[in-house]
């Protein structure tokens, strides 16, 4: 498996391709992938996500891809090494690594607002003047493009967070999210007791702490979040239950397959069934 590098804090890249020339990559850096025109899949952490003219999809660093070419396809990669997006400033946006890694274990097109497909077309016929007229400044106009990226893709992505956060949440709850996230294949490191001994509060104050500033306990959110995932490997991977069952720590399929039907009332089966049919 080969690992990508960048050697600069933003590189703007512009690929038409036939098949990948990348494949089963691992990745050390955030990654923005526009497609400008084609079709196929992205392969990315065990899940294949088809992909078309107009789709966003953001990959985060240690993610592994790999991309199915089914028709020609154009691409705009837009990377950001961690210390640029760790050191990102704006003035309603104070996390934005953590915001970001919060769609780390989803994938496929992250714009949820409409209204900004237009915006990110525009971004991008931006890009691509800048990098092919070189002129005056075009560090400085590229960096505010590649910003205003980043703002669309944050504002996008807080749509899939906990609806109950806050916009100005404070650092702590959103490192306790991130936290969970990182961890959720890891069933003792997000028990309640090992989460607050990580952050150095006790298991009562990390409880009301928690639904304060996230309007759900923390073991809903913990448990909506693994149904979450669950449902996108089946509906977008070819696991096993059994598999599924394993990367998540239950003990197996049975296990699995009662924790899921008491959120969703179908089991895993009926419900991979129900996608295949929609899809």
């Amino acid at each position: 498996m080969k690992k990508e590098n960048m050697h600069q804090s933003v590189e703007v890249i512009y690929e038409k391709v036939d098949e990948c020339p990348l494949v089963k990559s691992h990745l050390s850096f955030f990654q923005m992938v526009y497609v400008i025109s084609g079709t196929g899949f992205l392969r990315i952490n065990g899940n294949a996500i088809s992909y078309q003219k107009g789709n966003l999809m953001l990959l985060t660093p240690n993610d592994h891809y790999s991309f199915e070419i089914t028709t020609t396809t154009e691409f705009l990669l837009v990377k950001l090494n961690s210390e640029y997006v760790r050191e990102y400033r704006s003035k309603s946006i104070d996390h934005m690594e953590c915001l970001l890694y919060y769609a780390t274990h989803l994938s496929g097109c992250i714009l949820k607002r409409k209204e900004d497909e237009f915006l990110v077309k525009s971004i991008s016929d931006s890009l691509l003047h800048a990098a092919k007229n070189k002129d005056i400044y075009d560090e400085d106009l590229i960096t505010h493009y590649v910003n205003a990226l980043i703002v669309i893709a944050a504002r996008n992505i807080a749509k899939i967070k906990p609806s109950g956060v806050k916009e100005n949440a404070d650092k702590r709850i959103l490192e306790i999210i991130n936290y969970i996230q990182a961890n959720i294949f890891l069933p003792q490191k997000i028990k309640v007791s090992v989460i607050a001994s990580e952050f150095d509060i006790s298991d009562t104050y990390l409880g009301s702490y928690f639904k304060n500033h996230c309007g759900e306990t923390i073991q809903s959110f913990i448990s909506n979040y693994k149904i979450r995932l669950i449902e996108h490997r089946l509906s977008f991977s070819d696991m096993r239950i059994n598999e599924i069952a394993a990367e998540f720590g239950f003990s197996d399929e049975s296990h699995l397959n009662k924790f899921f039907k008491k959120h969703n009332t179908i089991s895993l089966t009926a419900y991979r069934r129900s996608k295949v049919f929609e899809n």
